[in-house]
């Protein structure tokens, strides 16, 4: 029994410990508010797509626009 609960602690550990990977789009308007452009990111952490947004978005600030996921 303790080698089960053992085996079933670690599993959960490593679950907890993996890093979410999804599809994120990160998505651009113009100065009017139109959208722009769209841009998926596949199977990365949301914070890498933010990072990632985040970089368009000062692209895009510059004529007036703007970017968000």
């Amino acid at each position: 029994m303790k080698k089960i609960a053992s085996v079933t602690v670690i599993a959960l550990l490593a679950i907890g410990f993996t890093s979410c990977k999804k599809d994120h789009t990160c998505t651009c308007k113009d100065s009017a508010g139109k959208e722009a452009a769209k841009y998926t990111f596949t199977k990365v952490k949301k914070k890498d797509a933010k990072t990632a947004c985040d970089n368009w978005n000062n692209t895009f600030k510059i004529s007036g626009g703007s970017c968000a996921l």
